[in-house]
């Protein structure tokens, strides 16, 4: 059973040559704006791999040495991977970590509970598991009185310096181009010291914490100055949600603003990226402009976009002029002339555009992106939290229940630790009333009530986790939202689903890993409705997140299904949510939307009540949900305009999926 699917989707666009070239001339050729070495996987874990075997043969030529070998390592999601196989690299092939000496880059301050420590963290996930002396563990102290904190750093610092500096330096880069808590503005010759955490950085951290209140408000890190003494610095980035900051850093400028810069001035700095990382370097976002391009549809459609936005023109009124000019010669070499290239461009984005998502009955479906039959469809759309589903696509949602097919709406996690406290109460309220007036008798009932109102009224802490019956009720508030939503849509009650997939209920903001328990779920669930469509969240931001755990539940669902008969006439469209949007070379169906259907998808959001201003997790976004979607959708519809199609309200974009054999 496969569980990693998705990390195989960004592979349909990048062929290898540009990014594992053949030969060193091509290297070069590849390379032209990178200012700093980078090696590209295909996913991280082959990175991951690739990094810790570094580390072991470093460590190893010590230990022949009779020398400690130094390594300063960071905490966050990046390095996990290494740690991962560090580990495995010691109980399978009992590689020792004895000389091993570690300087933990950056911890929180303060940590009134030392379980929530970086310390900790990596002490879980690698120093614990491995034959390190703890004597061997350096890190700043998050429990010092704030007035030896200057000292305190000093020490650090000292310890390090006196150990004749690292050898071999691990870290993540940061969404803002920061490394450790470097954040923009810090000085290129910064060392140890305490810095303040801005809202952005504790928000992107309070996953950890459990909220936001809990996450300390600064935060001890070693300098940009400490990390340029390392002999050796690998910097780890994955996933879409670091790929600016990676081009950043690899191909602008030197400057205080983006941190990470600082390390193209390094001798020995090497970029570790997976393709979802890479995908905004030139050699990947416009291979055009460094190679010959292995030239299709989707890349001629990019490469096409791109030049409109360059010289400020829509489609069909590009020049040879303008090709040459911005090195795509080579396209008019191909066709002929720029009005060949134009037209099959205009011609491919025209096609993308329908009214018919399940597709048009007794339409001629040639150059449509559905097939006319068979209709009415069945239909699956997965929704990874109860809202998903009306925030990313509530317009076509609502457009393939109208037009008559067989919807199914299956929510796969119950999104109960995104209900604030206040919610809870409120709703308890109003069943108390309910019992007051119809069964007054319940004692049971009122004890229950004043058990749950008391306890997150007076007793529960910012430490405390939700019991097993508020996280009943705050599901059911999600359920039923839902619910709500579906009714406004005109959904039966029937098609609506909850599968409740195991790795998301743990009542903890951290979350298990993907089983093949949650697999088999979605995969008897589907087996149950044998759909001609499926409609999944295709967010691949947050290689950790819930949207991603739910699209390999999925996928690996699927994987195990693609040879069966049935199977074979089914599609899968792929949605993302009100974050960002498909990039347009991907783009293959173009839902539009009126300006009324757009207003009934802000009415089905809105019946997600516990998710508007209080809900938890709403991101460093100020907007709400149904502002970011509406700005979302009617970006892509400005989009097509501008490359001169028609002029749409909005639009929902789709990806199909093509199973990975």
């Amino acid at each position: 059973m496969r569980l990693d699917l998705s990390s195989h989707i960004t592979l349909e666009r990048v062929p290898k040559k540009y990014y594992r070239p053949e030969n060193d001339f091509e290297e070069y050729n590849l390379s032209r704006y990178e200012k700093l070495p980078v090696a590209i996987y295909q996913e991280a874990k082959k990175a991951a791999k690739k990094i810790a075997k570094d580390i072991e043969n470093e460590m190893i030529l010590k230990q022949q040495k009779g020398e400690p070998f130094m390594l300063g390592i960071s905490g966050g999601v990046s390095p996990i991977p290494v740690y991962e196989e560090l580990v495995r690299l010691h109980r399978e092939e009992k590689i020792s970590f004895s000389n091993l000496i570690v300087f933990n880059t950056y911890e929180f301050y303060p940590v009134m509970d030392f379980s929530f420590s970086n310390l900790q963290m990596l002490k879980d996930l690698f120093l614990n598991q491995v034959d390190i002396d703890p004597a061997n563990i350096f890190s700043p102290d998050a429990t010092i009185e704030k007035d030896l904190i200057a000292e305190n750093c000093e020490e650090f610092e000292k310890s390090l310096n006196q150990k004749g500096g690292l050898d071999y330096l691990l870290l993540g880069l940061g969404s803002k181009g920061n490394v450790g808590f470097n954040m923009p503005g810090s000085s290129l010759h910064s060392q140890t010291r305490l810095v303040m955490l801005d809202g952005d950085s504790r928000k992107d951290i309070a996953r950890n914490f459990g909220s936001l209140d809990k996450v300390p408000v600064s935060a001890i890190t070693i300098g940009l100055s400490d990390m340029m003494g390392s002999k050796k610095i690998a910097l780890m980035a994955w996933s879409e949600q670091k790929a600016e900051s990676v081009r950043d850093i690899v191909e602008g400028p030197v400057t205080d603003m983006v941190p990470g810069s600082i390390l193209q001035t390094h001798p020995e700095a090497k970029v570790f990226v997976d393709l979802a990382a890479a995908s905004e370097l030139t050699r990947i976002s416009r291979p055009w402009l460094v190679t010959n391009c292995e030239w299709n549809s989707k890349l001629i459609r990019r490469a096409i976009v791109w030049l409109c936005g360059v010289v400020d023109k829509p489609i069909l009124k590009l020049t040879n002029k303008d090709y040459n000019d911005n090195g795509l010669s080579e396209l008019i070499t191909l066709y002929g002339s720029a009005y060949n290239v134009n037209i099959k461009i205009f011609n491919d984005l025209q096609h993308t555009i329908t009214g018919w998502p399940g597709g048009k009955p007794d339409a001629d479906d040639t150059h449509r992106p559905e097939r006319a039959k068979p209709y009415p469809k069945r239909v699956i759309i997965f929704s990874p939290h109860p809202d998903d589903d009306v925030i990313s696509m509530g317009g076509t949602f609502q457009r393939l229940v109208n037009q008559g097919h067989e919807v199914h709406m299956a929510y796969q996690t119950s999104g109960n630790i995104a209900v604030g406290d206040e919610e809870v109460i409120r709703y308890i309220s109003v069943l108390n009333s309910m019992r007051k007036k119809f069964v007054p008798e319940n004692k049971d009932l009122l004890e229950k009530y004043e058990m749950i109102r008391h306890y997150l009224m007076h007793e529960k802490t910012k430490e405390d986790i939700d019991t097993p019956d508020i996280l009943f009720i705050k599901g059911r508030i999600r359920r039923e939202e839902a619910r709500s939503a579906d009714r406004y849509v005109g959904l039966a009650e029937e098609n609506v689903h909850f599968l409740d997939l195991p790795f998301y209920e743990t009542g903890k903001i951290k979350k298990s890993p993907i089983s093949e328990k949650d697999v088999t779920i979605v995969k008897d669930f589907i087996e149950t409705i044998k759909p001609h469509q499926i409609y999944v969240a295709g967010d691949l931001a947050d290689p950790h997140g819930t949207h991603k755990v739910c699209l390999d539940a999925i996928l690996g669902a699927v994987d195990m299904m693609k040879e069966d008969d049935w199977f074979r006439d089914c599609r899968i469209w792929m949605y993302r949510g009100a974050w960002m949007e498909w990039e347009i070379d991907h783009i293959e169906m173009a839902v539009p939307l009126s300006p009324e259907e757009l207003r009934q998808k802000r009415n089905a959001i809105l019946k997600h009540q516990s998710q508007m201003e209080s809900a938890p997790f709403l991101g460093d976004d100020e907007r709400l949900f149904w502002q970011r979607s509406e700005e979302r959708n009617r970006a892509t519809a400005d989009m097509y305009w501008k490359l001169g199609l028609a002029s749409y309200e909005a639009i929902e974009a789709f990806v199909e999926y093509i199973p990975v054999q």
